[in-house]
């Protein structure tokens, strides 16, 4: 019954991904032209669509002071959208695609070069970033790959065993019918759910929600940012390079704040479905624009889609970047709260709210916490996020804890840096000499919860368990998140 089950589940997997990547990739399409020079960019940010899973409807229902608390705000507010302010709850019926475009704020706040960032031995930060055409790649394309940089950065994968996976055709299952029967195999996320234990999938501890935003800064992270320091809430942000570069002000009011940043890309193409050489340069050049605008180099990154592969992670590993994804339901249902379908006319306000209603309840029943997907590259998705996911969350009966990841997950803050980092192992090299290595578990450190399956790359155990100081892999956790019967 269970292998039936999975069929089914495999198939409706099958016929949603081939339905919606299809409009994930015409709402791609409508990406604004790149940003001209400036000191501070301010072309709009370019539509970027962030999901190809299956997500379905969510099975639970959340609680009742959540939909009581939505209806509330919905027939609260009478007045017509244009006149709210760019802080205002809007009606959640309100929450569509081609609502009126609201005010965005402006950067509150100018960091000079030289502040100190709320990163503990982190760099002071750099002279304020000047965009120069000719030093960047084209926006929202895939990088050429001969370039320098792109040579230099393919060094950092010598002592790493690189799966020889032939990438997937376009990063969809139903695109690439061969990758996808093999899916298990070649530990892909997109068909099936698989993951390895040097993925992030989830929160170690109950109740407890690891937030995030991806594809910014855009005009809308401000507000979001507004709310956050109003509730004292701190979230991950899964930056795109082609945005840093573009809003290079909006991602130092981030860091500055104290929110976490990881890499995200640079054109938000699905990686699987690059060569090695693009998807080094994919991340290579979003790493370089954070530390251009930063300082510093984050060890974290989040694939376009969740499209990752055991090629893809022993790329992103060498390069120093520990994938995370977003968490999926015991019955294999990813935590995405369909925030981007609405801004790309797919769904609604109202049903992506009823999305992430399940999702809580869903969460609520789980013996780890959880990460979703969330967004704050439109003006939407940032909308339900202030107006009505995060109270949901914060309002629930109990209450759930709001973190960043990596504070979730135990990470210290300094890890998530290479510059401040105290793990002198990472990244580490996963060929046959490293793999005899298996003392390098630190005693008495934090659980995290970790991927499914086993993992493939080559990599030891211990050299895994030292891929971020603070954690160590235990390969039960994967029984806790995904139910330990799907794989």
């Amino acid at each position: 019954m269970k292998l039936q089950a999975l069929a089914a589940l495999l198939t409706l997997i099958s016929v949603t991904n081939a339905r919606e990547f299809k409009g994930r990739h015409a709402h791609l399409n409508k990406r604004q032209a790149p940003a001209s020079s400036s000191t501070t960019a301010t072309s709009a940010a370019g539509a970027t669509s962030s999901s190809t899973s299956a997500t379905g409807a969510a099975t639970s229902a959340a609680t009742s002071a959540a939909t009581s608390a939505a209806g509330a705000a919905t027939s609260a507010a009478a007045a017509p959208v244009g006149t709210y302010a760019a802080t205002d709850i809007l009606p959640l019926s309100s929450i569509t695609s081609g609502m009126p475009t609201l005010p965005t704020l402006a950067v509150p706040t100018t960091f000079s070069a030289g502040a100190s960032p709320p990163v503990s031995g982190a760099p002071v930060l750099p002279t304020p970033f000047v965009f120069k055409p000719g030093t960047w790649p084209a926006q929202d394309k895939v990088p050429e790959t001969d370039t320098d940089e792109v040579k230099e950065w393919l060094k950092e994968l010598d002592g790493f065993d690189i799966p020889d996976l032939t990438p997937s055709a376009d990063g969809s299952c139903v695109g690439d019918p061969a990758a996808a029967a093999d899916a298990a195999n070649r530990g892909w996320w997109t068909c099936g759910g698989h993951t390895r234990p040097t993925d992030i999938v989830a929160c170690p501890d109950k109740m407890t929600w690891g937030v995030s935003f991806d594809d910014g800064p855009s005009p809308y992270t401000l507000t979001l940012l507004n709310y956050l320091d109003q509730k004292d809430l701190k979230a991950t942000f899964f930056v795109v390079g082609s945005r840093v570069i573009e809003r290079p002000q909006v991602l130092v009011e981030e860091y500055m704040s104290g929110h976490e940043i990881s890499v995200h890309t640079w054109s938000h193409r699905p990686l699987t479905s690059l060569t090695n050489e693009q998807i080094v340069a994919e991340l290579g050049w979003t790493r370089k624009a954070i530390k251009t605008v930063l300082g510093i180099t984050p060890t974290t990154m989040r694939p376009p889609y969740g499209d990752i592969d055991d090629r893809v992670r022993a790329i992103s590993l060498a390069m120093g970047m520990v994938p995370i994804i977003w968490t999926s339901s015991p019955s294999g249902i990813p935590f995405d709260t369909n925030d981007w379908r609405v801004a790309g006319g797919l769904v609604t306000g109202p049903q992506s709210f009823e999305t992430f209603q399940g999702i809580l309840g869903n969460a609520s029943t789980m013996d780890t916490g959880f990460i979703v997907l969330q967004h704050d590259l439109y003006q939407i998705t940032v909308e339900l996020a202030t107006g009505y996911t995060l109270d949901a969350a914060m309002n629930h009966n109990p209450p759930f804890t709001l973190k960043a990841i990596g504070d979730c997950s135990d990470i210290p803050v300094t890890d998530l840096y290479r510059e401040t980092t105290t793990n002198t192992s990472f990244p580490y090299t996963n060929t046959s000499d490293a793999n005899s290595d298996t003392s390098a578990a630190t005693s008495g450190s934090p659980s995290s919860s970790r991927g499914n399956g086993s993992n493939t790359s080559g990599a030891s155990r211990g050299a895994i368990e030292h891929a971020i100081p603070g954690l160590s892999i235990i390969l039960a956790a994967s029984v806790l998140v995904l139910g330990g019967s799907l794989f």
